[in-house]
């Protein structure tokens, strides 16, 4: 019997037009619900974001203060002005402050106005450095740093150290995990809905912001009285947004 002939009496041409939708239908009648429940498991989810929030002592002082020196000649101001700086440098090194760094250099031309015309009258030199001392410390290391030759203090701030705010960091993120968490639960509850898995975590942020304190002054207003500083308290902030199957 030929190859045709076989083929033939298995699926008669007559009724292939038949057997084709039938064969279709059954593909269909499978493959749609398994496709509807794909989707239903891919966006049956719940999006919460959660935020902690914990508190570390701000134990250390971050200070930027400089020389400011004035004069008739460029090269006269700039030398002095390096004079001084190395003089308030040392003394800081003296006193092992931490993150000690020149912040700016800067040398300008002073300019007066008479009847509308423009001259140089002479010229500003200013050195700044920055560095970090024991908040307890610092009031006293200000007065004696405007003694060695610092004429500016350009601003102050408060932070805690590295070790604390690592510490602080964990624990937000904790707490912010721990309160979307109990979100979720609340809103589940609430639809009657019974949650799965967490198919997601995003970490939003953990990390405290810098709220400085600015202080400025001249050296002839601190160098009279012992110079108070407080610290206080510094933030650190998390957010975690889990996203959750029911």
């Amino acid at each position: 019997m030929t190859r045709s002939a076989l083929l033939g009496s298995q699926f008669p041409s007559g009724n292939l037009w038949k057997i084709l939708p039938l064969a279709l239908l059954l593909c269909t009648t499978f493959v749609l619900p398994a496709l509807a429940q794909e989707k239903d498991k891919l966006w049956r989810t719940l999006s919460v974001t959660g935020r902690g929030v914990e508190t570390t002592p701000a134990t250390l002082a971050q200070v930027s203060l400089g020389v400011e020196i004035q004069g008739k000649t460029a090269q006269e101001i700039q030398q002095e002005a390096a004079r001084r700086s190395s003089a308030v440098v040392a003394f800081l090194k003296s006193q092992n402050v931490e993150k000690l760094q020149t912040t700016g250099i800067q040398l300008n031309p002073v300019y007066s106005y008479t009847n509308n015309v423009q001259r140089i009258t002479g010229y500003a030199a200013t050195n700044t450095v920055s560095f970090r001392i024991p908040t307890e410390k610092a009031g006293t290391l200000l007065d004696d740093a405007v003694k060695a030759g610092a004429t500016q203090i350009n601003g102050i701030s408060f932070v805690a150290n590295d070790q604390a705010i690592a510490s602080a960091q964990k624990q937000a993120l904790k707490e912010a995990t721990q309160d979307a968490q109990q979100q979720a639960d609340a809103v589940f509850s609430a639809l009657g809905f019974k949650p799965k898995e967490v198919v997601s975590v995003q970490v939003n942020n953990a990390s405290p912001p810098p709220p400085p304190m600015f202080l400025r002054a001249e050296a002839a207003k601190v160098a009279d009285a012992s110079t108070p500083v407080v610290g206080g308290e510094q933030q650190v902030e998390a957010s975690v947004t889990l996203q959750i199957s029911y």
